[in-house]
């Protein structure tokens, strides 16, 4: 499958791939299936809609961010996207990009959590001040 992203250009994709946030993602919740593709040399990834090609996150490990980042699944999230193993499931968290480097920042309060097997995902808001909406990248 391909759609063609004005920014990101032409992804093509798997259906198998695909990823369903049930809720949506905040603020994009009529969006619920997402591809993520790598970006060459890079510790980001695109997470791209697959509903709108105009609707894309770029992505990073919030372990590239703070090594020991750490949150807690509640029993609700673990059903609603049907983990079963630990080793299934994956965290990302939102950039926000700017022109300038030193204002690049990522949203650590509020990571994305999927189970990369059964392909579902939900966006977590995490109870903990030491992380931030706006944590700096630089």
């Amino acid at each position: 499958m391909e759609l063609i992203s004005p920014i990101h250009g032409k992804i093509q994709y798997k259906k198998e791939e695909v990823i369903t946030f049930k809720k949506g993602i905040p603020g994009c919740e009529e969006y619920k299936t997402y591809v993520i593709k790598e970006i060459e040399e890079s510790p980001f990834k695109i997470l791209q809609s697959v509903q709108n090609n105009e609707l894309a996150f770029i992505i990073i490990s919030p372990f590239y961010v703070i090594e020991d980042y750490e949150i807690k699944l509640s029993g609700e999230i673990i059903k609603n996207i049907k983990i079963e193993n630990q080793k299934d499931v994956m965290i990302y968290s939102i950039v926000n990009v700017s022109s300038k480097v030193e204002n690049i920042t990522t949203n650590l309060r509020a990571p994305l959590v999927l189970n990369i097997k059964e392909k579902f995902g939900e966006q977590l808001i995490v109870d903990k001040d030491v992380y931030k909406i706006k944590h700096p990248l630089m």
